[in-house]
């Protein structure tokens, strides 16, 4: 019978290991349960073993317990390749000479200033990019040195079970999740396509800064919306274009008609015939400004945030002039489609506002004001929420 395919791991359950080491320095490797890390390092260094070495980075290597998972880090910055991405990822993870016992808040200052931004900034952003970076690396060492590691191991799926190593199977995934973020909030993710949800106040669809929707006919949550909430005849021939007919009466009544409106602009609309499904009004977010001459978009992570933030602000005005009032908002992974951003870029421009706004919702409903909001994200892949379900469970502090 054919082996097995060896153990590989999500990206999701890599990103949150580096981010573990971040917090803790390479000098606390000992202390940490980094599983992932250490089944990489295993095979790394088994491939290493029968290969000649490679060319020396920027410090020497430790040979304690950790040094395995300490060699593999360094292997992963080393592949990208130079650079501030290079320099900060040292920082960070407290590669770099002499940063070793730097306390995390320390090498996180430093490596906001390789960027030149204040440290809030960077954490925010530019960090999660740059572990995601190294998370990458880390998944194409696992790739390139697993044949060689269950060679040495004894080859095939009898070595890997000699070992203790644990074969791939399929996940069995969920198409909702409820994750408990940092303090007392709790997210629903959904893992389908926006269509299918069903009883949420407010479903946000990011588009371009024209208000210009793509054609009913495209993948984009936008297009599935506004397909989803046209009026059909029983041939399935369009009646009314609901959504795309709204938008463009907010857009005329704003004075907007044919030009680009601020990055962050928020319009609603009704929902059409996505009421059936207990939607009742459709945020739309300007965040992808077109690129002229060509067919794409750039989206920048600030405005995503200022965005969504916005997206927070209409909710609060309008909440009470519906009966009930509007409780619950749905955002997707906010540019991270043709804007251009990753899941994790999108994910970090996004999540500081929403954290914001699930704090002070919270005290504004402990005094009985709007809030606090009930949050869904959706997603359609199921590595995406993975990402999103583990970045939220090791949201544990700052330092």
């Amino acid at each position: 019978m054919p082996a097995h395919p060896p153990h590989l791991p999500e990206h999701g359950s890599v990103l949150a290991e580096v981010r573990k080491v971040r917090r803790a320095g390479v000098v606390r490797l000992r202390e940490l349960h980094v599983p992932e890390l250490a089944r990489i390092a295993r095979k790394f260094t088994a491939s290493a073993a029968t290969t000649p070495a490679p060319a020396p980075v920027t410090a020497p290597a430790p040979v304690d317990a950790g040094g395995g998972v300490e060699r593999l880090l360094r292997a992963a910055v080393s592949r990208v390749g130079g650079g501030t991405l290079q320099t900060a990822a040292e920082y960070s993870l407290g590669l770099a000479q002499g940063t070793r016992d730097w306390p995390a808040a320390d090498r996180r200052r430093r490596a906001a200033q390789v960027y030149g931004v204040s440290v809030e900034r960077f954490r925010k952003h530019h960090e999660l990019m740059v572990l995601g970076q190294i998370a990458e690396q880390l998944l194409g060492l696992a790739g390139q040195h697993g044949e060689a590691g269950r060679d040495a191991g004894g080859g095939g799926a009898a070595g890997s079970a000699a070992q203790g190593t644990p074969l791939a199977v399929a996940a069995v995934h969920r198409t909702h999740r409820t994750v408990r973020a940092r303090g007392a909030a709790t997210l629903r993710v959904h893992v389908h396509s926006v269509d299918l949800l069903r009883d949420v106040d407010v479903v946000v669809s990011p588009t371009n800064t024209y208000f210009a929707l793509p054609a009913t006919y495209k993948s984009s949550v936008s297009a599935t919306l506004r397909r989803a909430g046209a009026d059909l005849d029983p041939t399935g021939g369009l009646v009314t274009d609901r959504v795309h007919d709204e938008l463009r009466g907010w857009a005329a009544r704003h004075g907007t008609p044919g030009r680009a409106v601020l990055p962050g602009t928020v319009a609603p609309t009704s929902a059409g015939a996505l009421a059936a499904q207990g939607i009742r009004r459709i945020y739309h977010l300007a965040v992808a400004q077109p690129r002229p001459g060509t067919n794409d978009y750039d989206v920048q992570p600030a405005d995503v945030t200022r965005g969504v933030a916005r997206v927070f602000a209409l909710l609060a005005e309008e909440s009470a002039r519906f009966d009930p009032p509007l409780r619950s908002v749905c955002l997707p992974l906010v540019g991270a489609g043709r804007g251009g951003l990753t899941p994790l870029e999108s994910f970090g421009a996004l999540w500081p506002a929403v954290e914001a706004e699930l704090a002070r919702g919270a005290e504004q409903g402990a005094r009985g004001g709007a809030g606090p909001w009930e949050v869904h994200l959706v997603v359609r892949a199921h590595a995406r929420a993975d990402l999103i379900e583990r970045l939220l469970a090791d949201d544990g502090g700052t330092g």
